[in-house]
């Protein structure tokens, strides 16, 4: 992957990730947080959840030491907020698992 790839990749990631790893931290440990996305196989955490943990640790990765894999997820995490941010619904958005969902993604669409 080129420098120029990353360079975008990171560009979004960060327009997309609008909390700092501690808000996210703090979040994760919630009971909205946990109640919401698609559960993994086993029925435990959801892939929102483990996503938000892997940002976590992408938002504290010196940028030299990133890999492709944290650019791969980067990237992802840039496509979910985006899908997710155009179907948001009327009304409220406080307490809606949308919300929570995008937050597990390190998206607050209140910020």
């Amino acid at each position: 992957m080129d420098d120029d790839v990353k360079k975008q990749i990171a560009d979004d990631f960060h327009e997309a990730v609008n909390m700092t790893a501690s808000e996210i931290e703090a979040w994760l440990d919630t009971d909205e947080s946990k109640s919401v996305g698609q559960k993994d196989d086993d029925g435990g955490e959801s892939v929102g959840h483990g996503s938000g943990r892997r940002i976590v640790t992408i938002l504290r990765t010196k940028k030299a030491d990133l890999t492709d894999a944290d650019y791969a997820h980067m990237k992802k995490v840039h496509g979910y907020v985006a899908r997710h941010s155009a179907q948001r619904p009327d009304g409220d958005v406080t307490d809606t698992d949308w919300r929570y969902s995008l937050m597990n993604w390190g998206n607050d669409p209140q910020k």
